[in-house]
């Protein structure tokens, strides 16, 4: 902060916000690390990489890890570096429905909105039902009779999921401090975790002479298709684990120095991740046992840690990854409550006059329990099949990642109605979105194809027909209801002459 204090820190973030048209309503109390801990939480690579082990595996062998994950975060780094400059220009909670609103008009923040929406819901419910999984191994390894598999198991692991999603609402209406305390614990427990379960898997637990070439040169595929088509399949892995990121920019209204700190939180959180989850995946690829034996086990995380430590050691290093994706969906359930919170202060959902409301200390408490019910609701078809989960990762990528890309794409049609703030790219601006947008639109059309041959109705890659259904609610409902009435942040009502201020709202 240099030589300004603290307070004049904030009295600057107040003032900012007060430009786009806000009052500090949320307590502005988070610091830089709290605001990098919550995206770094959320992509959790004792989360996704773990939840997703198998998936990789069963699509691209060991090339999943050794090869996807490595080109996926270079390129997600391109996108999280245009996330980062476009925060910087506007810190406000709501993050890219905002941006998008200032960029292209109330219509392109509207569709930003909804997307970044459902992509977090996805994303919630995806953390929190892999968790739930990962718990019902663990009884089922203690209690056999416990059901892991089947109908019973469905419905055993959907009531977990239920406890879980409560547990997270609870701590998250006791308020930003709970939160930012806990993401702060969440980030060391994670680089420790992840550096311990390396250290055991590769120092304790015995290999075979060839391990380093079964990592990095045994390419195959059960998904049925040719091994190149595997591949790109496999990329899901790292393409799921590092989202989330846009996290720092939605807590833009609770940080202190909003400018600058959601934009680091942005890029440091994709960087680290990568680089620290690059190491775990290459510990826990190394650690196989038997590729066919590890795929065919109940939980192939579970029977890697058990099978190279003993039931004891292998079960302690599960219980840490099992703490960390417990942080990870708190986390998620934080940054979904608050671009709810954030849509709803400028009317852009059902319901909105509620969702935006604060409880006495200050949190989105309505926002939260719409946040955790509708990622309940989302899981439920899993009772009934087996393909649901895989669908949901997948709606949570490409949900999210339509989000972040719309934003920067507005930022290449019209350059001049950017106003960097005092984190940019200066001359760089522009290649760097052109290859954000050109991922995003890419792994948008990857992740929308079958995952396995032959296809049948229970293994059919739902996402684009979701996707499909959203385009079909959301375009009529926009042409014929939502362009008449909504007009976007307040200060583009400003700018367009239609001022209503917020003592009208209230």
């Amino acid at each position: 902060m240099g030589s300004q204090s603290r307070q004049d820190v904030i009295q600057h973030d107040e003032q900012v916000l007060r430009r786009f048209g806000y009052l500090q309503e949320l307590y502005r109390t988070m610091g830089g690390f709290s605001n990098f801990a919550i995206s770094f939480t959320i992509i959790s690579i004792l989360s996704g990489p773990l939840t997703l082990f198998g998936f990789g595996l069963s699509a691209s062998g060991p090339a999943a890890a050794a090869y996807g994950w490595p080109i996926v975060t270079i390129f997600v780094l391109f996108v999280a570096l245009n996330m980062a400059e476009t925060a910087s220009g506007y810190p406000t909670t709501g993050g890219l429905y905002f941006w998008s609103s200032m960029l292209g008009g109330a219509g392109w923040g509207w569709f930003t909105g909804w997307f970044n929406l459902i992509g977090q819901v996805a994303i919630t419910a995806g953390i929190d039902y892999g968790l739930a999984i990962f718990v019902d191994a663990l009884m089922n390894q203690y209690v056999p009779s416990f059901p892991v598999s089947g109908h019973s198991g469905a419905v055993a692991t959907l009531g977990i999921y239920a406890v879980i999603l409560l547990i997270h609402a609870l701590l998250n209406i006791n308020g930003v401090r709970v939160v930012a305390f806990l993401n702060d614990v969440s980030v060391w427990w994670h680089i420790g975790g992840a550096f311990i379960i390396v250290a055991a898997l590769i120092i304790l637990a015995p290999h075979h002479a060839h391990v380093w070439h079964f990592v990095y040169g045994v390419v195959q595929t059960e998904t049925g298709f040719p091994r190149w088509y595997g591949f790109l399949i496999g990329l899901l892995l790292a393409s799921y684990t590092i989202t989330g990121f846009d996290a720092s920019a939605h807590m833009s209204e609770e940080t202190i120095g909003a400018s600058n700190a959601p934009s680091w939180g942005i890029v440091l959180s994709v960087a680290i991740s990568g680089v620290v989850g690059y190491i775990l995946l290459l510990g826990m690829v190394a650690a196989v046992p038997s590729l066919s034996k590890t795929l065919a086990a109940a939980n192939p995380v579970l029977y890697v840690f058990t099978t190279r430590l003993g039931d004891a050691g292998g079960t302690l290093l599960f219980l840490v990854a099992l703490v960390a994706m417990f942080f990870c969906g708190m986390s998620s359930v934080t940054a979904n409550s608050r671009m709810i919170y954030a849509f709803a202060r400028d009317r852009g959902l059902p319901g909105s006059e509620a969702l935006r409301q604060l409880n006495r200390i200050r949190s989105p408490h309505k926002a939260i329990w719409l946040a955790v019910s509708l990622a309940f609701i989302l899981a439920i078809p899993a009772l009934w099949s087996t393909v649901v989960y895989s669908a949901v990762t997948s709606i949570g990528v490409i949900g999210l990642f339509i989000s972040y890309v719309i934003p920067a794409l507005l930022k290449l049609i019209y350059p001049s109605r950017f106003q960097p703030g005092p984190w940019n790219l200066g001359r760089f601006s522009k290649p760097v979105g052109v290859i954000a947008v050109a991922w995003v639109v890419f792994i948008c059309i990857l992740f929308s194809l079958p995952e396995v041959r032959p296809i049948t109705a229970s293994n059919f890659n739902y996402t684009p027909v979701v996707l499909g259904v959203v385009f079909a609610v959301l375009v009529p409902w926009y042409l014929i209801r939502v362009r008449y009435h909504f007009k976007g942040p307040a200060i583009l009502q400003e700018m367009e002459g239609h001022s209503t201020t917020r003592e009208e709202i209230d």
